[in-house]
């Protein structure tokens, strides 16, 4: 795996896979080591109507140099319309 683009899609869908929860998109993708990489990725977790009520929360997901999972943790939940202090 050689760029973020591709740690991030790799993440969202092995972490989708594993959970069961659709990824949203990525907050974070950082390289950690050479093609070892660490995404953070926003997940709906409970849907709500009114959609701002929704629980959202942060995975953070390793990957190593071939894009397979080594590792996920949920590092924050939080409502869908709440801003970060």
């Amino acid at each position: 795996m050689t760029n973020a683009s591709e740690a991030a899609r790799r993440a969202a869908r092995s972490l989708t896979r594993l959970i069961g929860h659709p990824a949203e998109g990525s907050s974070e993708v950082s390289q950690v080591q050479e093609n070892h990489w660490r995404v953070c990725v926003d997940v709906l977790e409970v849907e709500r109507i009114p959609d701002t009520t929704s629980l959202m929360a942060t995975y953070e997901v390793e990957l190593d140099e071939d894009g397979s999972l080594l590792s996920y943790r949920r590092v924050r939940r939080y409502r869908r319309g709440a801003a970060d202090r």
